[in-house]
C-alpha cells in the first residue's frame, strides 16, 4: 500500500518573514492548529482523498497543531508522528488525542525530552517515544534523519494498513 502526502508550510511566506524576525508566530498553535485543521477538513472534501486515513505529522511547535487536530478531528486524524516537536504546547488538547502517537527526539536533546515525557504522562492515547540515537534538536546528525524516516514509517504501516 502507498501513501498520499501533503506538505505544508504553516505560516505563509509574509509570516516567515516577520517570523525570522519576532520567532513569535512559530509559537502562534492556535493559528498553526487552525491550518492544519483545515487541511485536514479540505481532504475530507475531496473525492479521491475522503476515505483515506489520516496521519498528522509536525516537527517542532507543529506538533503541538497536529496533536490539536488529531484531538479535533478524532473520526478522520488515526495517527501523530512528532519529530522534536514540542507536544507540550498542546495543552489540554493533549487528553483529547485519541489517535496513537508518536514522539520522535534526539537523544542528545534533553529539555524536548522532558517536555516529550511530560506530555506523553498526561495523554490518554497510546504514545511511544522514540530515542533517536547521538541526535540533538535538529537531527542534522549524520543518519538521524534517515533514523526518523524509518521510524515514522514503520509507524504509518502498523497504523495505516
Amino acid at each position: 500500500m502507498g501513501w498520499a502526502t501533503l506538505l505544508l508550510d504553516l505560516l505563509t511566506p509574509e509570516e516567515e518573514q516577520i517570523d525570522l524576525r519576532t520567532r513569535e508566530l512559530r509559537f502562534d498553535i492556535s493559528r498553526l492548529a487552525a491550518r492544519l485543521t483545515a487541511a485536514a477538513d479540505w481532504l475530507a472534501e475531496q473525492s479521491d482523498t475522503a476515505e483515506l486515513p489520516l496521519a498528522v505529522f509536525g516537527a517542532s511547535t507543529g506538533a503541538a497543531a497536529a496533536l490539536i487536530t488529531a484531538a479535533d478531528r478524532p473520526e478522520r486524524v488515526r495517527l501523530v508522528i512528532s519529530r522534536g516537536g514540542r507536544p507540550d504546547l498542546a495543552g489540554d488538547a493533549l487528553r483529547r488525542v485519541l489517535a496513537p502517537t508518536l514522539l520522535i527526539v534526539g537523544e542528545r536533546d534533553p529539555q524536548v525530552r522532558k517536555l516529550n515525557e511530560s506530555a506523553a504522562a498526561v495523554m490518554r492515547a497510546p504514545v511511544t517515544i522514540e530515542l533517536v540515537p547521538a541526535a540533538t534538536h535538529l537531527f542534522e546528525e549524520p543518519g538521524a534523519l534517515e533514523t526518523v524516516i524509518d521510524l515514522a514509517a514503520g509507524a504509518l504501516d502498523r497504523q495505516l494498513d
